[in-house]
């Protein structure tokens, strides 16, 4: 079942996949055009998530979070329930007060795997139940019960997430705040800035100030954290176009294509050219 509804004066997208036999994107090809953030639920049995090329166990009654340029699919769609909603539909960095997901469940580096446990699951399976009737009820409200529930759902799982990544420490909304932030300015920069001095003035930080901080949640560096966003990018490039190590080089912000090359087989073990051919085997 696949249901979704679209705003034709705004774009807007809200789409709900419920026992479909195929769920997947391909960001830079057939779906480049529709700029959907995603929310998996694993009903099923354990299976195999494939996430740009790279294999992750997704366990039963798992929710995971996925970025509108992550091309994905599933071993066994039709036990995973997804939303999928574009900007246009409910925008999360303009009602980042209301959900505080941003830079947190989406905009991360590492994928965001969340373990429901009963109480949730309950709660999750009434909401969805929920948007199904909703979908299905046609009149002039619509939308806006759609983006509430939307609201609510991003909020659960936003609480839930924050509770198990730092299950021993006290994170204050401050502090949190400042790690998102952060995540998100390294997504809309990663491109052009490399230095973590250039993310620490835009939060009004010292260097020093923001690696400790990050150092008290047992988090990444900083500098970690910029240069896996650019690696991540790297072989997404590499992986789905055919741009050449040299095109990569200048997009992503570095002046000699040489230099880019080291950076990149110091972090992988593989030049440029050697992942792609490498990845060319496995598919």
């Amino acid at each position: 079942m696949k249901l979704s509804v679209s705003d034709q004066n705004t774009g807007g997208d809200l789409l709900l996949h419920h026992n479909e036999p195929q769920l997947d994107r391909l960001f830079y090809t057939r779906d480049y055009d529709y700029k959907y953030f995603t929310i998996a639920w694993n009903r099923g049995n354990k299976q195999t998530v494939t996430i740009d090329g790279t294999a992750y166990d997704f366990m039963p009654n798992t929710v995971l979070p996925l970025m509108f340029n992550q091309s994905f699919y599933f071993e066994y769609p039709g036990d995973v329930v997804a939303w999928q909603f574009n900007r246009e539909f409910y925008c999360i960095v303009d009602h980042d007060t209301e959900v505080s997901c941003v830079g947190f469940l989406f905009g991360m580096n590492d994928n965001v795997f969340i373990d429901l446990d009963p109480d949730t699951q309950r709660k999750l399976k009434v909401l969805l139940d929920v948007f199904i009737e909703e979908l299905n009820t046609r009149d002039g409200i619509q939308t806006e019960l759609l983006m509430m529930l939307l609201k609510r759902l991003i909020i659960m799982i936003t609480k839930l997430a924050r509770a198990s990544s730092f299950p021993d420490v006290k994170l204050n909304d401050d502090r949190f705040h400042i790690l998102r932030k952060f995540n998100l300015l390294v997504e809309m920069n990663f491109r052009e800035q490399h230095s973590v001095s250039y993310y620490a003035g835009r939060l009004n930080k010292s260097p020093k100030t923001l690696s400790n901080l990050f150092a008290l949640y047992n988090h990444k560096t900083p500098i970690q954290i910029i240069q896996e966003r650019i690696l991540i990018e790297a072989k997404r490039l590499l992986f789905y176009t055919d741009k050449s190590a040299k095109q990569i080089t200048y997009e992503l912000g570095f002046d000699d294509a040489a230099y880019f090359s080291n950076f990149f087989k110091k972090h992988t073990t593989l030049s440029p050219s050697e992942f792609r051919n490498s990845k060319k085997m496995v598919a």
